[in-house]
């Protein structure tokens, strides 16, 4: 299987490792992609006020346009160590073992804003960039990667997709309708009468913490079925739903 997972807007700074080298992530058919987009943000630097307006940033985090402007030049950390907030505190990769993180490595690719999706433990450098963004000699994000990164998941040979990503990023890169995947949204119980509703907290925990116990287990999944199987045995509640659209029901699944 293949897990999907959104990045997060606060990251880790610094790192310890050699500066970014596209050539070495995942998915390399993405290469023309992540040097045109990477070089855009760095030339888009040069111009603080236009940057500023484009990443929607305020005075106070006006030090991110440098963070930009160094992307070719900075350390770097593994993808899954570089994001911080709700989904990758409750994922907390840092606290793993070596074979689970072998399986992060293996089975979980972040879907980036600049260098579109890449392995969980593929080096990558601290960035600001959203989904959302469109940067002037660039365009919109959408229109640069949804068909390259479409076509590289096609590629990529997953027999199943499981999609953790936010509406926002997998825009950037729909599953291909031929591959076997599920979208997976998240629900909380909110009463005694089985009422459920979406939380945006309690979604990126539960994705997080899914993804924790998914890289636990290290099961061999291969098929929505199989994850169903799967996530009945570890007390996690999926429900199946129309289109590949299923819902997971954080409360009662013990992914917390």
């Amino acid at each position: 299987m293949l897990v999907l997972l959104p990045p997060s807007e606060t990251k880790k700074p610094g790192g310890a490792l050699a500066p970014l080298d596209l050539d070495r992530l995942a998915l390399p058919v993405l290469g023309p992609q992540r040097r045109s987009a990477v070089d855009a943000l760095i030339q888009l630097s040069g111009d603080h006020a236009e940057a500023a307006r484009v990443l929607g940033l305020s005075p106070r985090q006006s030090g991110e346009i440098e963070v930009n402007a160094a992307l070719d030049a900075s350390p770097t950390m593994a993808a899954i160590d570089r994001y911080t907030g709700v989904l990758y505190d409750a994922l907390a990769a840092d606290t793993l073992g070596p074979a689970a993180r072998r399986w992060l490595g293996a089975h979980v690719m972040i879907h980036s804003a600049p260098f579109g999706p890449v392995s969980a433990l593929d080096r990558i450098p601290a960035y600001r960039l959203g989904a959302t963004a469109s940067i002037p000699s660039l365009g919109s994000l959408r229109r640069h990667w949804a068909t390259a990164v479409t076509a590289a998941l096609a590629a990529s040979g997953a027999p199943f997709i499981l999609d953790l990503r936010s509406e926002a990023y997998a825009a950037l890169g729909p599953v291909p309708s031929a591959l076997p995947s599920v979208y997976l949204r998240v629900v909380t119980a909110t009463g005694d009468d089985g009422a459920v509703r979406a939380l945006n907290h309690f979604n990126k925990h539960a994705k997080g913490a899914l993804a924790r116990l998914l890289a636990s287990d290290r099961p061999r999944i291969r098929s929505a079925a199989g994850f169903a199987r799967w996530a009945g045995a570890a007390g996690v509640e999926v429900r199946p739903g129309a289109d590949g659209v299923w819902t997971l029901v954080e409360e009662k699944s013990g992914v917390t």
